[in-house]
């Protein structure tokens, strides 16, 4: 009897078999019809609940213990204290407010102190340029103020510092300690012009004017500079308390301009009372006659034809035009004597000065004349400063350079003067040693301008 059951059961199991392969989509929705009914039954079961807002709310209210035992939280957590650091630098409008606020002081006490010391009044408030210095508490503030400053070319600087004594009230002291000589690397690559190229690189004004005044008897820094021309630069640094307070000269110097190449250093002579620029050859770079009786500035008219803008007419122009602030400061451009000072016609205040071979050089429209007739002046000595005395429109400095009485382009003969002399012999030694030491300063500072660039 077993034996027919197993055989029936075999028949059956391989006729259902055979029926899902004949039609597969029917068991499919026979099963699915089976497990929807199975939900819906669920479902109907579960909503047969009581709803949960119908049910009774009971508030139940239970005091705990803090594990703080009563303590405040700042005894269990210990926090430590920490000073905060931050500078600036003065400027001309300063207040004792405004310059907390930037130093991120947030003090009425530290605040009144400024507005009534006269350390701070004298040394501190509307002082533009000065480094300063702020150290407060956490809570904003102010345990110490200090401002830096070098008053003049002494070789030390001035030191204001403000700090909170032990029964917080403050006190303020002035301080002198010398100056740390330091030296800095940099470079930059021409895009528009050489204020726009040293702005780039962070290279102090004052470093661009020498950088141009270095190579001025090479390069005209006005007409010859070139897209893509690049310049390294080895600088001081005149640093107060480890912080560079100012730059100072330039040490040595490589441009290169087109297909040249130019190259300085600074070198005195052992016993010499000065020092020059000479290139890494030992050849002196001084010339007889600088290129221009003003710091590097924009020429307004060079030394051509043009339109006069007071008599309205075309006339030559037998001078350069230097376009200055009033005030700003001329100098001769080389050794000589003052053959003239005064007021004439159209020059309005202006200088004539005698030079060797026949040569004179004049100055005119001046705000204020600094030498007298038959003073000796040498090279680069300041002798009045930029006006706009007699016929001018503007303030500016017209300047002539005379050969026996022909007016000449004085750009020409400044860079056709002869150089003075190279490096002796006897310095000769100690010049290849700083030379060599330069050389490869700024090949280290063209390596870095190139690793930028790329």
């Amino acid at each position: 009897m077993n034996n027919g059951l197993t055989t029936a059961c075999l028949v059956l199991l391989n006729q259902l078999k055979q029926s899902a392969q004949k039609h597969p989509k029917r068991i499919t929705a026979a099963v699915a019809t089976l497990l929807l009914t199975g939900g819906g039954g669920a479902f109907a079961v579960a909503s047969f609940a009581p709803d949960p807002a119908d049910l009774p709310v009971r508030t139940v209210t239970q005091a705990v213990q803090s594990l703080a035992a009563n303590e405040p939280l700042s005894s269990l957590v210990d926090i430590p204290q920490y000073a905060l650091y931050r500078s600036d630098v003065t400027r001309s409008a300063d207040t004792a407010e405004s310059i907390l606020q930037r130093l991120g002081v947030a003090d009425p006490a530290a605040s009144a102190f400024l507005r009534s010391d006269a350390n701070v009044r004298q040394n501190l408030l509307g002082r533009t340029g000065r480094s300063m210095s702020a150290e407060t508490t956490d809570d904003h503030r102010l345990t110490r103020l200090t401002a830096r400053w070098a008053p003049d070319d002494s070789g030390s600087f001035k030191r204001l510092v403000v700090e909170r004594q032990q029964d917080g009230s403050f006190a303020s002291r002035i301080e002198t300690a010398p100056l740390t000589v330091g030296s800095r690397l940099a470079g930059g690559i021409i895009r528009s012009s050489l204020f726009a190229a040293t702005d780039a690189a962070n290279i102090p004004d004052a470093v661009a004017v020498q950088l141009a005044e270095v190579f001025s008897g090479d390069i005209d820094f006005r007409r010859a500079l070139r897209k893509e021309d690049r310049f390294s630069v080895v600088y001081e640094t005149l640093e107060a308390d480890g912080e560079p307070l100012r730059s100072g000269r330039v040490l040595s110097a490589e441009f290169h301009n087109g297909d040249k190449t130019h190259s300085a250093v600074w070198f005195q002579e052992p016993g010499a009372t000065k020092g020059s620029y000479y290139t890494l050859d030992g050849e002196s770079m001084r010339r007889a006659y600088l290129s221009s009786p003003v710091e590097f500035s924009r020429v307004s008219s060079g030394f051509a034809m043009r339109f006069h803008p007071i008599h309205k007419t075309w006339r030559a122009h037998l001078g350069t035009d230097f376009a200055a602030p009033t005030g700003t400061s001329v100098r001769t451009v080389g050794d000589g004597v003052v053959d003239f000072a005064g007021v004439q016609n159209g020059y309005g205040n202006v200088v004539y000065i005698k030079h060797r071979n026949q040569h004179v050089t004049v100055y005119a429209h001046l705000s204020r004349i600094d030498v007298r007739k038959g003073e000796s002046v040498e090279q680069g000595q300041k002798i009045g400063a930029v006006g706009s005395t007699g016929w001018a429109t503007g303030p500016h400095l017209h300047f002539e350079f005379r050969v026996a009485g022909e007016h000449k382009d004085p750009m020409v003969i400044a860079r056709q003067s002869e150089a003075a002399q190279p490096v002796s012999a006897a310095a000769r030694p100690a010049f290849d040693r700083l030379a060599g030491n330069m050389r490869v300063q700024l090949s280290s500072a063209a390596q870095i301008l190139q690793a930028s660039a790329e």
